[in-house]
């Protein structure tokens, strides 16, 4: 039965490839490379001489069709991204459904991935799992939905960003989720490898100039406290209500609650969270 491979690849330092990785793209009739220049780097590094093409977000229906039919004439290809696993974050995600509807194998190979290396290197707990919130949008309104939206999850966040619009970003996430704790990776596995630790505030002063790839791991939300808690500071907690209705963001509504009630700004925060 002819195969479509998913084989990852390294995101950064070419010696992260896997044996298995490795055996798969010798044996492979063809390799569907998100960028073919990437790829060749890789493959030239390995002596590998198997045959290339390109398959990418922007290859469109026909070129997806044409990887199939190759499939059907009994080659099995191994498709690629240019770092990391394909069709998480990367391109394949239609091809590989596509494949298995049609009754093709379709083998999944683990390797490398900048979420869980980032989560490794973070400090930040993840034993009860994660929650990947991809690359965060591009508008700014976009942006604090999907973050407002995680405000209240608890388990770790991770996402990924680019340079220039990390120092926008990490404002966001201070104005959507508070001033958590945050690791910011970046260039993972490569020369200019970095992992800042630290709250998001810290963070936004340390990148200044950032460059490079970054991946972000968030803390979770704070535990609530416990419901007598909550109603010992009705008046806060109302204000709090009124001010999530109209819109005003968690930092902004906290410091003006805050003036005038003799509650901590945690208390104030985990009141905050609790408010459907």
């Amino acid at each position: 039965m002819p195969t479509l491979y998913i084989v990852p690849t390294p995101i950064g330092n070419l010696e992260d490839v896997t044996l298995r990785a490795l055996r798969v793209l010798r044996s492979a009739d063809l390799i569907a490379a998100e960028d073919t220049r990437v790829t060749r780097r890789l493959l030239a590094r390995y002596e590998i001489s198997a045959p290339l093409t390109s398959f990418h977000a922007h290859s469109g229906r026909r070129k997806a069709e044409r990887l199939l039919e190759r499939l059907a004439a009994g080659c099995d290809i191994a498709l690629v991204s240019d770092a990391g696993t394909p069709a998480v974050n990367d391109p394949g995600g239609e091809l590989v459904a596509e494949a298995a509807e049609r009754g093709f194998d379709v083998v999944a190979l683990p390797g490398a991935s900048a979420v869980t290396t980032a989560l490794a290197a973070s400090g930040i707990p993840c034993d009860s799992g994660f929650v990947h919130l991809g690359f965060l949008p591009r508008r700014r309104a976009d942006r604090l939905r999907v973050l407002r939206d995680a405000a209240a999850e608890r388990r770790a966040l991770t996402a990924f960003e680019t340079p220039h619009r990390l120092a926008r970003a990490l404002e966001d996430v201070r104005d959507a989720l508070g001033d958590r704790r945050i690791a910011v990776c970046r260039e993972l596995t490569k020369m200019h490898e970095e992992v800042f630790r630290g709250s998001v505030s810290a963070a936004i002063t340390h990148f200044a100039e950032p460059r490079g790839e970054f991946t972000l791991v968030i803390a979770g939300a704070p535990e609530p406290p416990p419901p007598s808690e909550t109603n010992a500071h009705p008046d806060a907690a109302q204000t709090l209500a009124r001010l999530k209705r109209e819109g005003m963001s968690a930092k902004d509504a906290i410091a003006a609650v805050s003036e005038t009630a003799e509650i901590s700004r945690r208390e104030l925060y985990a009141v905050w969270l609790s408010i459907e």
